[in-house]
């Protein structure tokens, strides 16, 4: 990586807990591909004032992650049509001073769903009512998917989200089980903040993990969330986290550069991601 310069373009992420995920899987195709740019990671203390210094410093690129997806969208000037489709925003870009919002999670579990191969008359399970789970719940509409369930103890965000794609709303699992089971909550992720959810703590019950064929969790750190190595221990198929990150670091990547590294660089740029 070159040196820090006056010329370079900075991209940051903005988390409430950072990871170092997209700093290193950006950072690391920067070096690949010689570009004089820099990506960083932070947690803010005031998400109104961080997006303002997006605009006001020139940043060029800004990834939103949880929980700032929704109230970012006021913030920005223009939304894509893969953020205003869903009310959800985890990309940002900066033209000028122009900051239009993006949302590459869709693509991600659309992809992940297609290439994984997972049947869409499969009963669902989404835990989850946030910026990921409409991501998550849209790309399961637009894939096909009929038989599906929000889980939300919300009950006027999970049944919202249920009713504006024609599926269902429970506030708890309730022994419910389905044939593919989906965790759009932070439970089970790294860094949780006082009063969060445990690291170690199970999104889904072992009867509901047990009865289930494809177990997918969103959550990206650890890519081996209690979630999945429980279902990898029961023989299930998995879709993780880390998969999700990679696609949509990727996509975000394209909307800030303007370049599309090759599958080899992205693999490259995967392993050092994951071998931190």
């Amino acid at each position: 990586m070159p040196i820090l310069n006056k010329d370079m373009t900075l991209c940051i992420s903005l988390s409430a807990r950072p990871s170092n995920n997209g700093t290193r899987f950006h950072n690391h195709l920067y070096d690949q591909l010689d570009l004089n740019w820099i990506y960083k990671a932070f947690a803010p203390t005031d998400l109104a004032q961080a997006i303002a210094g997006v605009r006001g410093l020139g940043i060029r690129g800004c990834a939103v992650s949880m929980p700032y997806k929704e109230d970012v969208m006021v913030l920005v000037d223009e939304l894509d049509p893969s953020a205003k489709a869903i009310d959800s925003v985890n990309t940002i870009v900066n033209t000028n001073g122009h900051l239009k919002a993006y949302n590459t999670d869709y693509t991600a579990i659309e992809q992940l769903l297609k290439s994984n191969s997972v049947p869409t008359d499969y009963s669902v399970l989404v835990q989850g009512a946030g910026g990921m789970a409409k991501a998550t719940v849209a790309a399961l509409r637009d894939a096909g998917f009929t038989d599906v369930t929000v889980i939300a103890r919300n009950e006027n965000t999970g049944r919202a989200l249920a009713e504006q794609y024609g599926f269902q709303w429970r506030a708890t699992l309730d022994g419910g089980t389905a044939d593919l089971i989906i965790n759009v909550t932070p439970i089970g992720m790294e860094g949780s903040m006082a009063g969060g959810p445990d690291v170690d703590s199970l999104s889904f019950p072992e009867d509901a993990i047990a009865a289930a064929k494809v177990v997918f969790d969103v959550v990206a750190l650890p890519a081996e969330t209690p979630l999945i190595k429980a279902a990898r221990a029961a023989g299930k198929q998995v879709i993780t986290g880390a998969e999700v990150a990679t696609i949509q670091a990727l996509e975000q990547f394209v909307l800030y550069t303007g370049v599309r590294p090759t599958d080899e660089q992205v693999r490259a740029a995967e392993d050092f991601m994951r071998a931190e």
